[in-house]
């Protein structure tokens, strides 16, 4: 710390000795004892700047409390970790040319993936600006890759089926249900305990994005297979899933994937099937079936009907029967 206190001396007296008369040793006790209250620490040009990883804790911390989702906090700060190291600089000196230059050493990923880079980027460079931390925003002027339209991948009827008849533990199968009846997040569904059910009204409350909470159903197809799955439980724990072996406890997210892995592999789908993808099903479904869209936004848990819509994608057999249907001959 001493040397590079005595290294930032030298080098403001050379400064300013360049640029007016001044007594070089006068000076330099002058700028000494000023400093020595301060611990002056050199960031080396390899180095991560103190400065920008400080306004990434304050704003992540500023995200927290506004009840920002534990994954999509996890998200962001690998986001934002993998920007400094790469960027090396105070915050304010960024620019939006250094911005361009690190996400085009991405080219590898998605439009919607490099979308979603910027995304983190434009709401931390927004946010330390609107507090005045800095004075400009240099994501202002950056505009989002315009995305694949393309529908969320949902499986057809018969898949589903096919999924549910390769089931052999009474778990696989009411997760399965489970997943697909209510149309639930992969967080929600984990965080479930056995006494969230209420079995007259076959429904439950979880907290979804934001921390927002909403009710879900379950059709009598999940109820009859989630009873079947807690009746072979002899265990005390409060969870609704848990793990198959002991020491029991609630059952992981990675397990969850695997699970659904490894029933989608026993018919040739282990590429395609995950626990969001019942998500996508039970929304593409019911939307092909007629359901309103406003009540599917509602039981999906989102903040907007656009991100509803993506799923109204009909079907060719829906296509003529509403033709059928509707058409003014």
């Amino acid at each position: 710390m001493q040397k590079s206190n005595e290294q930032l001396i030298t080098e403001l007296v050379g400064f300013v000795s360049e640029m007016v008369p001044v007594n070089v040793e006068d000076m330099r006790g002058k700028l000494s004892g000023l400093l020595s209250t301060y611990a002056v620490e050199k960031v080396e040009d390899d180095e991560t700047h103190p400065d920008l990883t400080d306004n990434v804790k304050l704003y992540l911390a500023n995200k927290k409390l506004e009840g920002m989702a534990l994954n999509s906090l996890k998200s962001y700060k690998y986001e934002l970790n993998t920007f400094s190291s790469f960027v090396k600089k105070r915050t304010e000196d960024i620019t939006a040319g250094d911005i361009r230059i690190y996400l085009a050493q991405f080219e590898h990923l998605k439009l919607s993936s490099l979308s979603k880079k910027l995304t983190v980027l434009k709401s931390f460079f927004g946010w330390i600006t609107g507090e005045e931390i800095i004075l400009r925003d240099p994501t202002s002027r950056l505009k989002a890759p315009k995305k694949e339209q393309r529908a969320p991948k949902s499986l057809s009827i018969e898949e589903l089926e096919m999924l549910r008849e390769v089931c052999k533990l009474p778990r696989e199968r009411a997760m399965l249900e489970v997943f697909y009846a209510t149309g639930c997040r992969l967080s929600e569904i984990q965080a479930l305990n056995k006494d969230d059910i209420n079995l007259q009204s076959m429904s439950c409350r979880v907290i979804g994005k934001g921390n927002k909470e909403r009710e879900v159903f379950f059709s009598f197809k999940a109820m009859y297979h989630l009873r079947k799955y807690l009746m072979t439980r002899t265990d005390d724990q409060e969870a609704l899933f848990i793990t198959l072996r002991k020491p029991y406890r609630r059952v992981g997210h990675r397990a969850i994937q695997r699970e659904f892995k490894r029933i989608a592999e026993r018919i040739g789908l282990g590429h395609k099937v995950h626990p969001h993808v019942c998500r996508h099903t039970f929304a593409t479904l019911t939307l092909n079936n007629g359901a309103d869209i406003v009540a599917v936004q509602q039981l999906l848990g989102h903040s907007s009907p656009a991100t509803t819509q993506t799923y109204a994608i009909l079907s060719d057999e829906r296509k003529r029967e509403q033709h059928k249907k509707y058409l003014v001959q």
